[in-house]
């Protein structure tokens, strides 16, 4: 099955559409406040137009507990700077372990087959066991707690514990380097650090206790470092044993703390420089993703949640708030693709999953791979498949459609860490068209902005957020009057949230994602985001992956260059070369057809996966190295080394 952009490939059926949490709100609506809407159009226009009364409707549906009532819900819609909820007090933690009982909360998986779970009153019990621990070595309201650990129980359990004392928390997977957990957790002086002894990632076993000991050494704050046990040697000398901080029952208990209250510190790539610390606050976190997985992800009680993440993506922090809603959530700690690509959707039938979250570069290597998920696992509970990470292709729309299950409500989203969110995402109400994102978020004024700062229909511009959302970030850490945050966000339109994505909102209201601003390919005056290149390129059956890169600058016109993977026993000779031009030619624009084409053995990724397009760019016009690129964060640093030797051997000779 093949798609192309604007395809209808899904429709939820009338039973669906009624039984969804969004249609029920919509009807909730209606009844308790006399607002009838008749369309998601409808009802997203009402949440952007009544944007203090939609959010207040919120506290309402979801029965979020204030301790202290709001003096008011958004006195202003300014931006930076917005105050949310102005004194109201609650916890987030209290929320994420509202219900109780044997029914289960968390599933857990290893790569290594380990499997198991905990009930709401197990999650409950560890929790308060954890949080009366961390209270022992001192941690307070306003502390930062720091993690070096993999998407595991014990992470889950002691951010619960540490939101509910009032503390921030920070994570990074194990396997980020000393040097990128350091220019992360450096910056925000942790109280207590948590660790792995080790981790298991592609039936590899990786010990980390030296990392550890490196880390207690550098970071002068950390009182006490607590070691969560793989089977290796343990910690370094002076660490507690996980198992310690958990030895003294306690009643759990909830510390109210301010809505705007820092519940976690997330972090930029760091692709470049040091990461910018993002704080995120306690109440606009909980508001924010009760309505994004309750009504966008169609999630509650009964439902298994799963995405795949790491504790360094913002996917986890998204992943674990399915709690908030009910949902029991299912963790995995390793590789997706070990043994096989099959393994997660082997997990699926295993453990229950009724939504499966992973990223559109999962899906596309599944496609390359003509994997038929539906021919190896039992999918029959699956009722919901979620892509982010990049733009997924027509043709990785339709893969879903054709090889995991034809009765799917495909979610392809688009967000960022900086609001931990989804600014255009699913609607269980709207059909599935290929290519494209169904709407734009309740509460979310999104726009596509030309370059004077007006807005565009059906054509492409910057995606710009015109209005507030209680997930946007309080400040940054070590940011003297916000100047880095006003930097990074609204200094294109002043007082419009920026977010650097080219974007086209189609006439029925559904969105296109063109890929990242910042690496905009602009040919005579002609720009395109570079997903739209490799949606063309990787088609091609030859190519496995794919990088572009466009040296342009605002003084004059660069080399377009490409950088191909072939396949494997597949040669980059002059056939090859020929078609891929001919095909660019014709499905793009003329002049859109590379100066060069690269043969790679891999394209450079970060840790999370994602191409590293502006650093390579910024490598390639001779930015110096450590200016360039932060090897740390880099899942695959020989691969940059590689690409920059291919390159250099490929520029044409002097005569």
């Amino acid at each position: 099955m093949s798609a192309v952009e604007g395809q209808l490939l899904w429709a939820p059926s009338e039973a669906r559409r009624e039984q969804s949490r969004m249609r029920h709100y919509q009807r909730w609506l209606a009844e308790t406040r006399g607002v009838r809407t008749t369309s998601y159009a409808e009802l997203h226009a009402w949440s952007v137009t009544e944007l203090e009364t939609f959010w207040e409707s919120l506290v309402q549906y979801f029965d979020v507990r204030f301790h202290t009532r709001p003096r008011a819900v958004l006195p202003a819609r300014t931006m930076p700077g917005t105050e949310w909820f102005s004194d109201a007090t609650l916890s987030y933690a209290e929320h994420a372990l509202r219900r109780t009982g044997p029914d289960v909360a968390v599933v857990f998986a290893r790569e290594d087959g380990t499997r198991g779970e905990l009930s709401w009153d197990e999650l409950r019990d560890q929790v308060a066991r954890a949080r009366a621990g961390l209270a022992a070595l001192g941690v307070r309201k306003g502390d930062c707690v720091a993690a070096l650990l993999p998407n595991s129980p014990e992470a889950l359990v002691t951010f619960l514990a540490a939101a509910s004392l009032g503390a921030t928390w920070s994570s990074c997977s194990p396997e980020f380097g000393v040097k990128s957990v350091l220019d992360r957790f450096g910056q925000i002086a942790p109280t207590v650090l948590l660790a792995v002894d080790g981790y298991e990632y592609g039936g590899k076993r990786f010990a980390r206790a030296e990392a550890v000991r490196e880390l207690m050494a550098a970071l002068p704050t950390v009182a006490r470092t607590v070691v969560v046990p793989r089977g290796f040697d343990g910690g370094p000398p002076g660490t507690m044993p996980y198992a310690d901080l958990l030895a003294h029952s306690s009643p759990l208990a909830f510390e109210p703390v301010p809505f705007d209250h820092p519940l976690w510190i997330l972090y930029s790539s760091g692709t470049t420089g040091l990461p910018k610390p993002i704080v995120q606050g306690q109440g606009g976190i909980l508001l924010e993703h009760l309505k994004s997985l309750a009504l966008h992800c169609d999630l509650g009680e009964g439902d298994r949640f799963f995405w795949f993440s790491t504790t360094g993506w913002m996917m986890w922090n998204f992943l674990v708030s399915g709690l908030t809603v009910g949902s029991a959530v299912v963790l995995f700690e390793g590789n997706p693709g070990y043994p096989d690509l099959g393994a997660l959707f082997r997990l699926a039938e295993a453990t229950g999953i009724t939504y499966f979250g992973t990223s559109a570069p999962f899906i596309e290597a599944c496609m390359k791979e003509r994997l038929a998920p539906k021919g190896i696992a039992d999918l029959a509970r699956v009722r919901s498949v979620g892509s982010t990470g990049a733009p997924l292709s027509p043709a990785g729309f339709a893969w879903v459609y054709e090889s995991v299950k034809d009765d799917v409500a495909l979610g392809s989203v688009s967000g960022g860490t900086d609001v931990c969110t989804a600014f255009l995402t699913s609607c269980p109400l709207l059909p599935v068209y290929a290519g494209e994102i169904q709407c734009a978020a309740l509460g979310v004024a999104a726009e596509a902005f030309d370059a004077a700062g007006r807005p565009l229909s059906n054509e492409v511009g910057e995606l710009v957020i015109t209005s507030p959302m209680p997930s946007m970030p309080l400040r940054f850490l070590n940011d003297p009057g916000g100047t880095r945050l006003r930097e990074s966000y609204f200094a294109e339109f002043p007082g419009v949230w920026r977010h650097a994505d080219w974007v086209r909102v189609t006439e029925r209201g559904s969105w296109v994602v063109y890929g990242r601003s910042d690496s905009t390919l602009n040919r005579g005056g002609v720009r395109m985001g570079t997903a739209e290149l490799y949606r063309v390129v990787e088609s091609i059956p030859e190519v496995a992956d794919s990088l572009v890169v466009d040296t342009s600058t605002a003084s004059g016109e660069g080399e377009l260059i490409l950088f191909l993977v072939p396949k494997a026993a597949v040669v980059l000779d002059a056939a090859l070369e020929k078609r891929v031009r001919a095909t660019l030619r014709a499905d793009v624009s003329p002049r859109h057809v590379p100066d060069r084409i690269v043969a790679i053995p891999e394209v450079p990724r970060t840790l999370n996966g994602k191409k590293l397009e502006v650093p390579v760019k910024r490598l390639l016009m001779g930015v110096p190295r450590e200016r360039a690129l932060n090897p740390g964060t880099v899942g695959n640093l020989p691969a940059v080394d590689a690409l920059l030797d291919a390159e250099r051997a490929s520029r044409p000779r002097p005569s």
